[in-house]
């Protein structure tokens, strides 16, 4: 198990990263700072299960979930502007 912290548009968010779970696929969970929306979770938390070796090919944890949120916030128009919401 693998443990990362990343800030990512201003918001930390700590990656737990499990390669082979299972024996078959890679777990990565997300845990936003304050439950920070992310373009990925409304609460702040995400458990996802992704093919085995996809982490390791995008270059590691951090490297993959980076990618995975920008591409995401890129895909649905995303903006830190959702941060706060009152």
């Amino acid at each position: 198990m693998e443990k990362h912290i990343i800030i990512w548009r201003d918001v930390q968010i700590v990656i737990t990263f499990k390669p082979d779970t299972f024996g078959m696929v890679d777990h990565i969970e997300l845990r936003a700072e304050n439950k920070a929306l992310l373009p990925v979770t409304d609460t702040g938390y995400r458990s996802h299960f992704v093919n085995k070796g996809t982490v390791a090919t995008h270059g590691g944890a951090a490297a993959f979930v980076t990618a995975w949120l920008d591409h995401e916030a890129e895909r649905i128009g995303w903006s830190n502007d959702q941060l706060s919401l009152f």
